[in-house]
C-alpha cells in the first residue's frame, strides 16, 4: 500500500503513530474527517501480522466511523485507534496509561472508547491520563459497555430488513446465522431468540458457543462455514472483510446484516455483487451505529436512556436505505454512501 496516495485518495486528515518502550506500546490513531465534530472511535488491541496490517486496519476503520457518525446524525467525525498487542505477558495498566498519554497529545481531535480486545476497565486506565475517552464503567461515572446498544440497533435493522425483503414477515421462525458470538454477537443472539428466530452460530471461543447452545438452543457451524448456512439472514459479528471473492458466491441467504465493521472487503465491487445476486445488504456502518450513539451520549453528558429512541431508529435508517436502493436501482452501500457524502458536503470545509 502506498500510504500517502491511499490517504489522499480517501481524504484522510492524519495518521499518528506512537511508541513507548517502557510499556511496550506500539499504536496508531487514524483521523479521517472532523467536519462534523471531533473524531470518535474505539481502540482495538489485537495481534497483527505486521505494521502495515495494523495501519491499514486503523485507516479503514476510521473512515467507517466518519460514515457511521454522519449517518447516525451525531456531531462527530471518524477516527480509530489500534494497539499492536504485545507478545507474551504485559502490564495492561501501564500499556493503556501510555496509550492514554498518546491520546492526550492529540489535543481533543480524537476521543477513544473500547473495541475488539479492549474493555471498560481499559478505558478506566486511559482516563487516568486523558479526559478524551468514553465507555467508562458506570461506577466511575460512565455509561459502561456499549455492546448491548450495538446489538439493539442491529436487531432493529434486521427486523426492518426482514419486513422489507420477506413480504412483511416478523422475526418468528426466521433463520439467522451469526458469525461471532462475543459481546455484541451474544446480545444480538439473545434479542433474536426472544423474537422467535432460529439461530446458527460460529465462534473460535468454545465457551461462547456452548453458552448460545444452552441459552438459545442454537445450532453450531464451523467458523469457516457459517456463511454457507442456508438461512434468511447472515449476520457477521466478528472481524471485517468476511464478504469477499471467496465467500460471496457461497452465501445462501436473502439478507446480510451484522455488527462487524468493514464487512465488504472491496466496498463498491462486493456491494454491487451482492445486489446482482439479489441479496439485500444492510451497510455495516448504518446498522451497527447503536454503540457509537451510546458513547456519544456519554461524551455529551447524557444518559443512554435519553438516546434510546435514536438507537431504536437504526431500523428506520435501514428501511430508508433499502427503499432508496430499490427506487434508484443501485446497491444499498451506494445509497448509504450518498447520504453520508451529502451530509459531509453540507458541513462545509474542513477546519
Amino acid at each position: 500500500m502506498n500510504l500517502y496516495d491511499f490517504m489522499s485518495d480517501l481524504n484522510y486528515e492524519g495518521l499518528h503513530v506512537f511508541t513507548d518502550s517502557d510499556s511496550g506500546l506500539r499504536a496508531a490513531v487514524a483521523i479521517h474527517d472532523t467536519r462534523l465534530g471531533p473524531a470518535l472511535g474505539g481502540t482495538r488491541c489485537v495481534t497483527y501480522v505486521d505494521d502495515e496490517a495494523a495501519l491499514t486496519d486503523a485507516l479503514r476503520l476510521a473512515r467507517g466511523m466518519t460514515y457511521k457518525a454522519a449517518l447516525a446524525g451525531i456531531p462527530h467525525g471518524g477516527g480509530k485507534g489500534v494497539i499492536m498487542r504485545p507478545k507474551g505477558d504485559f502490564d495492561r495498566s501501564a500499556l493503556f496509561r501510555a496509550y492514554g498519554r498518546a491520546v492526550e497529545r492529540l489535543g481533543g481531535i480524537y476521543i477513544t472508547t473500547e473495541d475488539s480486545g479492549t474493555s471498560p476497565n481499559d478505558m478506566r486506565h486511559i482516563r487516568k491520563e486523558t479526559a478524551h475517552v468514553v465507555g467508562i464503567p458506570p461506577e466511575d461515572g460512565g455509561t459502561g459497555d456499549p455492546s448491548p446498544s450495538t446489538a439493539r440497533g442491529v436487531f432493529r435493522g434486521i427486523e426492518a430488513a426482514v419486513a422489507a425483503t420477506l413480504e412483511g414477515r416478523s422475526l418468528e421462525g426466521i433463520r439467522v446465522a451469526i458469525q461471532g458470538v462475543g459481546h455484541v454477537g451474544h446480545h444480538l443472539a439473545s434479542e433474536l431468540h426472544a423474537a422467535g428466530a432460529r439461530l446458527w452460530v460460529a465462534d473460535v471461543n468454545e465457551t461462547s458457543l456452548a453458552r448460545c447452545v444452552a441459552e438459545f438452543g442454537a445450532e453450531v457451524a464451523a467458523p469457516g462455514d457459517i456463511h454457507k448456512v442456508v438461512c434468511d439472514v447472515f449476520a457477521p459479528c466478528a472481524l471485517g472483510g468476511v464478504i469477499n471473492d471467496q465467500t460471496l458466491p457461497e452465501l445462501d441467504c436473502r439478507i446480510v446484516a451484522g455488527a462487524s465493521n468493514n464487512q465488504l472487503l472491496e466496498e463498491a465491487r462486493h456491494g454491487a455483487m451482492l445486489r446482482e445476486r439479489g441479496i439485500r445488504y444492510c451497510p455495516d456502518y448504518a446498522i451497527n451505529a447503536g454503540g457509537l450513539i451510546h458513547v456519544a451520549a456519554e461524551h455529551a453528558g447524557h444518559t443512554v436512556e435519553s438516546v434510546q429512541s435514536q438507537i431504536e431508529g437504526v431500523g428506520d435508517t435501514i428501511r430508508l436505505i433499502l427503499e432508496r436502493a430499490t427506487l434508484e436501482g443501485v446497491s444499498e452501500r451506494e445509497v448509504a454512501d450518498r447520504i453520508v457524502e451529502e451530509r459531509l458536503e453540507a458541513a462545509g470545509n474542513r477546519a
